[in-house]
Order: C-alpha cells, then sequence, then structure tokens
C-alpha cells in the first residue's frame, strides 16, 4: 500500500482520518525525546476524571492486597545466584548449526545432547524451569541418531530434506502431551497424569528428528504470567532469580534463556509466549490462528478460545525460528507462504510506543520506549525507510476486549469451561471462596492467582458490554487497514521489565499489551533488544497482518543482527 492512499494517513497534515487514532512522522533527533514527552502528557490530559478516578481506587486497593500478600505470603530464600556461564561451544549454536554439524559427523548428537544435559543439570536447581526430564531415553534416541547418519547413503541433502532436526535436542512446555512424561498443567489433582501419545506439534518435531530432553514448567493451568503451582513449585528468571520468567511458558522461557535448551514448544493465548520471550531474552512467535494444531494440550481450548490459542516455537537463534514454524505447521505450512523472501525495503514500518493511557494498566518503562526508539532508527538509517508513529484509541481498552472475548460461548453456544472446574478436575469443581481462606492459613493446594481468576470469574457478567465489542471491531478494522500484507507494527510487550516474584498479582492486566492480539488474530514475533542497566532483557513484539508470519520472522533476523539477539545470563 502507498503512503499516499493509507486512510490513517493525511498527506497534508500527518494527521489520522479517523477518530481516536493518529500518525505522527519522525522528527529530526534533537526533539524525539520532547516529542515523546509530548505525546506521554496528551495521554494523561486525555484521561478522563472517571479513568483517573478508576486508576486512583485501583493503585490503592492494589497497595493494601500488596501489603496483606507481603504478612501472609511465604518467604522466599534471599541471597543472589548468579548462573555459571556457558562454557560449552555447543551450547552456542543454533539448531540448525548443531542438525548441519550432525549430519556431516562434525559433531555427534550424543556430544550434542549430553552438553545440554549437563548444562539442565547445572542450572535447573537453580532455576526449576525442567520439572520432568527423560535424558536416558535422549541419550538412546541420540545414539540411534549417530547409527542412522554413519549408516545412510543418499547424502547430507537427504538427511536435511527428511530430518531437518535430526539429533538436535528439544524441551516441551509440560501442558502439550509428551509420551510417557507428565500433562498436569501444574494442577495438584492432576498429579500422577501421564500422556499417552504426543501433541501434534511436538511430533511433528521429533517426527523431524528433534530429541525431547524433558517437560518445563508453567502457571496453574496456563491462565497467568507467572510460572508457578503447587505441583512443581515457582520458576526463576536466569536474569534474576528474584524474577519471574513469565508465563505460562515460563519454564520454556527460564530453560532457553540460561542456555540449557536450544529451542522449544510453547502455547499463547493472552501472552503466554511472547512475555516468557521478553522476560528471558529469547525469540518466540505466536502464530497466526488455526495453521498450528493445538490439540492435546491440557487444559483444552473451550468457548472460542481455539481462535485466540496459537502454538508457537520458542528458541534462543532467530535463524530456528522459520524451520520449527515451517514443520509444526504440518500440512498448513503452505498458508504462510514461508518459501517467498522477504525484502525488509519493501516493507511499511509502523511504531505504537504505549497503549494510549489505559488506567488498569502500568506506563511503559523508559528504557523500553528508548529501545523502541533505537529500533526505529536503525530501520530508517539501515533501510531507507519511514516508520510511521501510530496511536489506535482501542488499545486503551486492551484488557476489557481480552477479558470480554475469551468469555464467549462457541459457535454452538457453549460457554468456556469454568476456571473452578478446571481447577478440582478430575473431581468435584473447587469453592473460590473456600479456596481464598484456605490460602490464608496454607492449606489451599492453588496459587493465590488461579484462585483469584475463580473469583473474578464467578462475579463477572456473562453478557459482553456492547461498548467494548464495538471498541474490538472498530480497532480490528483499523489494524487490518493499516497493515494490510506488507505491514509491521512494533508494540511493546510488556510495560515493564521482568517483575519481581508474585508482583503481577497487584499489576494484573499489564498482559493486556499481549493480550489483545490474541483476540484481533494477528501473528507477531518476540525479539530480544539487548540488556537494561538493572541487567534484564529488553525487548519488543513485532506484528504483522494475517498469515504474513514470515514478515515478523525475517524481522526478527534483522533485529538479531542489528542488537545481538540472546545474551548469556551468566557473561560478565
Amino acid at each position: 500500500m502507498l503512503l499516499n492512499s493509507n486512510p490513517f494517513i493525511d498527506k497534508n497534515h500527518n494527521k489520522t482520518l479517523h477518530a481516536g487514532s493518529y500518525v505522527r512522522r519522525r522528527q529530526c533527533p534533537a526533539v524525539k525525546v520532547v516529542s515523546a514527552v509530548v505525546v506521554t502528557k496528551a495521554v494523561i490530559m486525555a484521561l478522563t476524571r472517571l479513568e483517573r478516578a478508576q486508576a486512583w481506587i485501583l493503585s490503592a486497593c492494589m497497595g493494601v492486597l500488596f501489603a496483606l500478600f507481603r504478612l501472609l505470603a511465604p518467604r522466599l530464600s534471599g541471597g543472589f545466584t548468579k548462573l555459571l556461564p556457558v562454557t560449552n561451544p555447543l551450547l552456542m549454536m543454533s539448531a540448525m548449526q548443531l542438525a548441519q554439524r550432525i549430519r556431516r559427523r562434525e559433531v555427534s548428537s550424543v556430544e550434542v545432547v549430553q552438553a545440554y544435559i549437563d548444562r539442565i543439570q547445572e542450572v535447573n536447581p537453580l532455576l526449576n524451569a525442567m520439572v520432568q526430564d527423560r535424558f536416558a531415553a535422549a541419550l538412546l534416541e541420540a545414539a540411534q541418531v549417530d547409527k542412522l547418519i554413519e549408516e545412510e547413503t543418499g547424502g547430507e541433502d537427504v538427511l536435511e530434506d527428511r530430518l531437518p532436526l535430526l539429533g538436535v535436542p528439544l524441551t516441551v512446555k509440560e501442558a502439550f502431551a509428551l509420551q510417557g512424561m507428565p500433562n498436569t498443567a501444574g494442577v495438584v489433582s492432576r498429579r500422577g497424569v501421564l500422556s499417552v501419545g504426543d501433541a501434534p506439534p511436538v511430533a511433528l518435531l521429533k517426527r523431524a528428528g528433534a530429541i525431547p530432553l524433558g517437560v518445563t514448567n508453567s502457571s496453574e493451568l496456563c491462565m497467568w504470567c507467572e510460572s508457578h503451582n503447587h505441583l512443581y513449585g515457582i520458576c526463576n528468571n536466569p536474569y534474576d532469580l528474584e524474577r519471574t520468567p513469565g508465563g505460562s511458558s515460563g519454564g520454556e522461557g527460564s530453560i532457553l534463556g540460561g542456555g540449557a535448551s536450544v529451542i522449544g514448544i510453547g502455547s499463547d493465548i493472552g501472552g503466554s509466549i511472547r512475555m516468557p520471550c521478553f522476560f528471558n531474552g529469547i525469540f518466540g512467535h505466536k502464530t497466526t490462528p488455526g495453521v498450528i494444531s493445538n490439540d492435546c494440550q491440557y487444559p483444552p481450548a473451550s468457548g472460542r478460545h481455539e481462535d485466540y490459542l496459537s502454538t508457537g516455537p520458542m528458541c534462543r537463534y532467530a535463524e530456528d525460528l522459520l524451520p520449527m514454524l515451517r514443520i509444526m505447521a504440518g500440512p498448513n505450512a503452505h498458508k504462510l507462504s514461508l518459501s517467498i523472501e522477504v525484502n525488509l525495503r519493501n516493507l511499511r514500518f509502523f511504531s505504537i510506543p504505549h497503549d494510549g493511557g489505559s488506567p488498569l494498566v502500568s506506563a511503559v518503562d523508559e528504557q523500553l520506549l528508548q529501545v523502541q526508539r533505537r529500533v526505529v532508527e536503525r530501520l530508517e538509517a539501515d533501510l531507507g525507510v519511514k516508520v510511521q508513529e501510530v496511536h489506535l484509541s482501542g488499545l486503551k481498552y486492551g484488557f476489557q476486549i481480552w477479558d470480554t472475548y475469551m468469555g464467549l460461548p462457541d459457535k454452538e453456544g457453549k460457554p468456556p469451561t469454568p476456571f473452578q472446574v478446571l481447577m478440582g478436575e478430575p473431581g468435584r469443581p473447587v469453592w473460590p471462596v473456600w479456596e481464598l481462606a484456605k490460602w490464608m492459613m496454607g492449606r489451599s493446594p492453588h496459587t493465590m492467582a488461579a484462585i483469584g481468576l475463580a473469583l473474578v470469574e464467578m462475579t463477572s457478567s456473562s453478557k459482553p458490554s456492547p461498548f467494548i465489542v464495538k471498541q474490538k471491531e472498530k480497532l480490528q478494522k483499523e489494524i487490518e487497514e493499516l497493515l494490510g500484507t506488507d505491514g509491521v507494527l512494533l508494540y511493546p510487550t510488556h510495560p515493564r521489565l521482568a517483575p519481581k516474584h508474585h508482583h503481577p498479582l497487584f499489576t494484573p492486566f499489564n498482559f493486556a499489551y499481549t493480550g489483545v492480539i490474541n483476540i484481533l488474530g494477528l501473528p507477531v514475533t518476540q525479539c530480544p533488544l539487548g540488556l537494561s542497566v538493572e541487567g534484564l532483557p529488553l525487548g519488543v513484539q513485532v506484528v504483522t497482518g494475517k498469515l504474513q508470519d514470515r514478515l515478523s520472522l525475517a524481522m526478527a533476523l534483522y533485529l538479531e543482527k542489528t542488537f545481538g539477539g540472546w545474551r548469556d545470563p551468566g557473561a560478565d
């Protein structure tokens, strides 16, 4: 789409033609900071008195609850311990590089698998990321791979075409079925449940030659932004053990970020791939919905959740994203046209620095605003493109949009399975009020996050707000017109850097930055952008139009080259 034909841009005044949105052209470096301040002040001014009152009340209530929580919650062990740096060079190669070296017999699969087992055993006592391993079986499978390569007469090309991940280790989120491994989603009442088969994307990765090493931690029932449950315990961030690795795919994020895995598989219905990837400094991709099978996950999708849930790859190196996606998509891979080469110079670029000032959501950290501006500057300098700064008013209602559409019934009128039912399976539904009382006495098998979600669900209206439905429909139309088939959008993944453990309980709506993208049904790639002054990962999510996944994957390669990609958390 040509700039002059873009319905969001008035070429004479640089303003939008749609109410509630505008686009501002990039200005000279001398006024960038001033412009950002002006925009921030404008956002604050734009809040109504009611919204300011809501923000004040929310802040006050959360402050009281936080003080109460600190009194009642169990204390974490004090003292900061840093991970040891990665020393084995095999752990510093992408999955594609490892697969090539294994095929060429430059290194054996047994050596690679053993290197990752050693690293897991070194860091997992600190991270609590892997909750069940299959090391013995993995070493046997690696030995079989080495034997197969030794006996192969068709050459390296035949192996690459048939088994592109041959001999490469893989980790899997515990919520996915992996034969012989637990499949509990962290629910205590599901202790002992083992998978009798593989989830389709797991099976496809195994069929491509990948060797699973084990399954990783998640939030209880995969519906919270911290990977904590009373079956496996709390998972830690490799860059700071006192902080969360995110959720629900936080175990995957942690094990990958800690250099103890090279590729993994996660799922995302509100940011469960992107937040862990952001907090742990790695790459992840939320695929266009309907491309990768969501079957054989727990909990299973219900209501309209299938429309918003996406399974996707998580990895430390950007070059592994596309081949993993091609494998995991199976018969649907052709829908994404992944073989078509992407020329970034031919794309249109947009940047949204914040959601417009939702009173429910924290303000975006200044370091995240700065690094997103640096991405814009590099794109303009390196590619000769113009990056348009965009503001879409509907994003301010991101949480309400996510919450409303997650509660809608499916096409047959069946509503989503109630959270209290899932918490009690395979037995009777739990009573959230009773669980809260038990939690306060340290007797509940459920986390505060799960109990809180069940309580909120009990008190929520089942009738969608016409205003929020209208906001979503308007936002959907605006963003699809904006992106088309050649647009790329930069948007913060989260307003804050990786939070301290349990702190997300008191900023519960901050996931709106990722959740709203699920409801819009857009593909998005999470990309690391170096480290903050505190040594925590920075990053941005790169959003494209439906089925245009290859555009954000190409951007991931560019951003990795430009900003350095994953950083070893143990390095000085």
